[in-house]
């Protein structure tokens, strides 16, 4: 019986990686994963967590050498744009990126596919509508920085890894913190609040939903062409927080009054951000979305079932 291909995903703990995890298992993988520690609730579908620090190279090596990956996802980082700490976000997603990617290339079996997520926030607030990936990289906040950043230090590995990196834009589901716009609208309609406290108004963003990013993911890993390249991982639609709003009433049948505190209000904050999936789905095929409508009301406890139940193709 021939051996299933084993994938490594690191922070197989944390919000995405819990749902990538669940994907490549369907997919046929043997999954394991890093994290800060070891314990903890069992995660579906992943057969070990190895309690590693990505800043811990030696450590890496070790783990990778004993599990030998044919594909690695790498989720660990600061993934909030409002995290407080500048050092800790560097450390962590430009740093730490660069010991995963260290300790791959000393590692004797070679590994077919190495994703590294990065983040739509490097386009910033370049304007021109839709963003494909030739739009030019403008952030304005450290999180995005350290992430373009991050994609930089990896061409000094294209030559010894098959790298492709993935700029999400925004995307939720069951699961996420609260400190995430959407699960703090979903939480305060699911307990019948009556006022929210929001902060800039003027947003709008593309927002998928997180078992579609997880599958896009799984297709970029198991996808050659895509090494050496970076893909958008959107929507093609953005949704103005009214929008959003409205649909969470409409789906709950609650109303409730928004009011914004100036405490919440970030300064920097990216206006707009829509993205293009055009050449995703050139190199990967037709990608299945999941409605945001159908997202929200999977999220407000309106629809239930697995984590990966079959997804709805929006067009």
């Amino acid at each position: 019986m021939k051996p299933r291909p084993r994938a490594f995903v690191t922070g197989v703990r944390g919000f995405t990686g819990r749902y990538l995890a669940e994907e490549l298992h369907r997919a046929g993988y043997e999954v394991f994963g890093s994290a800060r520690t070891a314990h903890g609730d069992r995660i579906p579908g992943v057969t070990s967590v190895y309690a590693c620090d990505i800043l811990d190279g030696p450590g890496l090596e070790r783990v990778l050498d004993e599990v030998k990956p044919d594909v690695v996802a790498h989720l660990a980082g600061v993934a909030f744009v409002a995290h407080g700490d500048a050092e800790a976000i560097y450390r962590a997603n430009l740093l730490g990126s660069r010991s995963l990617l260290d300790a791959l290339s000393r590692v004797g079996a070679p590994v077919r596919s190495v994703l590294m997520a990065s983040s739509a926030n490097v386009y910033g607030n370049t304007t021109g509508g839709t963003l494909d990936e030739t739009a030019p990289p403008s952030p304005v906040n450290d999180y995005a920085v350290s992430k373009l950043a991050m994609e930089y230090m990896t061409k000094l590995y294209s030559d010894k890894l098959p790298i492709v990196i993935a700029r999400p834009f925004n995307y939720t589901g069951v699961g996420q913190s609260e400190q995430f716009l959407l699960p703090k609208i979903v939480s305060h309609f699911k307990r019948r609040a009556t006022v929210i406290e929001l902060g800039n108004l003027d947003v709008a963003r593309d927002f998928s939903d997180v078992r579609t990013v997880a599958q896009i993911y799984r297709k970029l890993l198991e996808t050659p062409a895509t090494a050496g390249e970076t893909y958008n991982v959107c929507s093609g639609r953005a949704y103005t927080l009214d929008e959003v709003l409205s649909l969470a009433r409409e789906i709950s049948g609650h109303d409730i009054d928004v009011r914004v505190n100036p405490a919440f209000v970030r300064a920097h904050e990216v206006k707009k951000l829509i993205g293009s999936r055009v050449k995703l789905e050139n190199t990967i095929g037709e990608v299945s979305a999941v409605p945001l409508s159908e997202t929200l009301r999977w999220m407000l406890g309106e629809v239930s079932g697995s984590v990966l139940d079959s997804v709805e193709k929006e067009r």
